[in-house]
């Protein structure tokens, strides 16, 4: 019996060190505004990692989180992207918006730069503006 269950534990064993490990990287923050009004409970956040080497292009979307608000400010976020798509030499940023029903209320009106090579100091905070 001891036997049959050493050979079951080091199957296991087995079968858990050859899946390949999570490519994955991750960027934590939070959206804040300095504007003293609680959002409505409809509102909606939304973040992007988003890659803006390209001055004549559309920025490229690594990595994009979006929902209903909960809470009040500092809102946060956690996005999750592929450092394989992450290039050397190219800039990227992280960019937040608020919306209600499909009509904006906040946008970072600010360059919010990141590094991506561990050097970034988490929780990136990312202030918004209000829309007028």
């Amino acid at each position: 019996m001891k036997k049959l269950f050493m050979l079951c534990c080091a199957s296991l064993l087995a079968a858990c060190s050859s899946q390949t490990p999570s490519n994955q990287a991750s960027l934590d923050g939070e959206v804040f505004y300095l504007q003293r009004i609680a959002l409505p409970p409809a509102a909606t956040l939304s973040v992007e990692l988003q890659d803006v080497s390209l001055m004549d292009a559309p920025a490229l979307i690594l990595a994009r989180q979006a929902g209903p608000v909960k809470g009040n400010v500092p809102l946060p976020f956690h996005l999750t992207y592929d450092p394989a798509q992450v290039k050397p030499g190219h800039r990227y940023a992280v960019s937040a918006r608020i919306e209600l029903g499909g009509k904006l209320l906040f946008i970072n009106t600010e360059h919010q730069g990141v590094a991506l090579d561990g050097s970034d100091q988490q929780p990136v905070r990312v202030k918004v503006d209000p829309v007028r």
